[in-house]
């Protein structure tokens, strides 16, 4: 069996879905591997280390496609919106397409793939068990972006991080605010905690509050009623627009007294919530910094402009886009392990395919399968239970 490897078309993305390293540990369950030139140059992988490796470099991307059976992207059609289309005259019938997709909102690009009768994976949609934490990219994805966050805001806050102490007097430490305590604002607190920030941390779990303070941060505690905040498999749910109006009138305050705040609240397949208001904005001090990690999926801060650093009452706002990709090389390696590990869990060991629908990292991750979508988060999301090609034949 061969596993493809094409290079990633999405306009600056510099990641690879798989390292040189981890060859050698589907290669001895008798995969052979082709890898589209360049497909790792970005990410710091040129083509020879590949080779050392025993994979076979393929000029032509069609030829990835077709001679592999199994083809790893670090982002498939969905994630890819306009360059990913061109892979689809590509994908047949049978063959294992495994990557990030955007599941829960790009169903047009789920019902392409589903059309060319590949069986297609999303690693977004992974279970929060822990079996399953070694896959995780989301989580691995997040690493990045909270450490990035940081350095981000200690290079553009007119501020030292640490306190110093100088000849010339006390040099105060700056204060740090990081909305939500996932993995990305764990990340990102604990990488201000290095460079001497005082920092605290906000979360609407309140659960989270020994990790937050494991890490040297205050937690931020507001009186609300936090519902559910997770849904059943570990990712956060948007919660009510009282929740959220209550919760910003409680932040307004914290937010004025931090020289940089950092917001992490994403929820998969909607638009983000917004935390920080045009009115917060203002009452922040001139040269104070925000780096809004949902920028991709509309912002926290009601004046983020996504792929965008702009400047608002004297205030910088941070609106990054695809961030693992600034530190591709260790966001690389990180993505492979999660895709290498997924993968080992559908094959037996003497290295043959085994698609067992009843593990539920398998069922819950595959998208298509005979010619339609499957999975049922996103048929229930589509509505009626159906994909749309059904309703169109009906």
């Amino acid at each position: 069996m061969k596993i493809g490897v094409p290079r990633e078309t999405y306009p600056g993305e510099r990641r690879v879905a798989l390292i040189p390293d981890s060859i050698p540990r589907l290669m001895k369950k008798g995969f052979e591997f082709l890898i589209e030139s360049n497909a790792g140059k970005e990410a710091g992988f040129p083509d020879s280390q590949y080779e050392e490796k025993g994979a076979t470099v393929v000029k032509e991307r069609k030829d990835v496609f077709a001679k592999a059976d199994v083809i790893f992207q670090v982002r498939t059609l969905g994630a890819n919106k306009e360059n990913g289309k061109a892979d689809l005259a590509f994908m047949r019938e049978g063959q294992l397409i495994i990557g990030t997709s955007e599941p829960l909102s790009e169903f047009e690009a789920a019902e392409a793939i589903a059309k060319t009768g590949a069986i297609s994976f999303s690693l977004e949609l992974i279970p929060r068990i822990t079996r399953a934490q070694s896959m995780d990219v989301l989580s691995s994805m997040a690493t990045a972006a909270g450490y990035k966050a940081v350095l981000w805001s200690a290079e553009t806050l007119p501020k030292f991080f640490p306190m110093f102490m100088t000849a010339a007097g006390t040099i105060a430490p700056s204060k740090v605010f990081v909305i939500g305590a996932g993995v990305a604002g764990l990340q990102a607190i604990a990488s201000a905690k290095r460079l001497g920030a005082v920092v605290s941390g906000y979360d609407v779990r309140p659960a989270v509050k020994e990790q937050v303070e494991s890490l040297g941060a205050k937690f931020v505690e507001m009186e609300l009623d936090t519902e559910e905040a997770q849904d059943s498999g570990g990712y956060a749910k948007a919660l009510g627009e009282d929740f959220y109006r209550k919760q910003r009138e409680l932040m307004t305050r914290v937010v004025a007294e931090n020289d940089v705040v950092i917001t992490t609240a994403a929820i998969p397949g909607k638009k983000a919530p917004i935390l920080i208001t045009e009115e917060m904005v203002k009452g922040m001090q001139p040269g104070s910094v925000i780096v809004d990690l949902a920028a991709e999926r509309g912002g926290n801060c009601e004046l983020t402009e996504s792929g965008k650093t702009v400047e608002k009452y004297g205030v910088t706002i941070i609106g990054p886009e695809n961030i693992p990709s600034t530190i591709p090389f260790h966001a690389s390696q990180m993505f492979a392990k999660n895709i290498v590990t997924f993968f080992m869990n559908m094959i037996d060991k003497e290295g043959n395919l085994n698609l067992n629908m009843e593990d539920e990292i398998i069922r819950d991750t595959m998208v298509t399968r005979d010619k339609k979508i499957i999975q049922s988060r996103i048929l229930e999301l589509m509505g009626q239970g159906e994909s749309t090609s059904e309703k169109k034949e009906g």
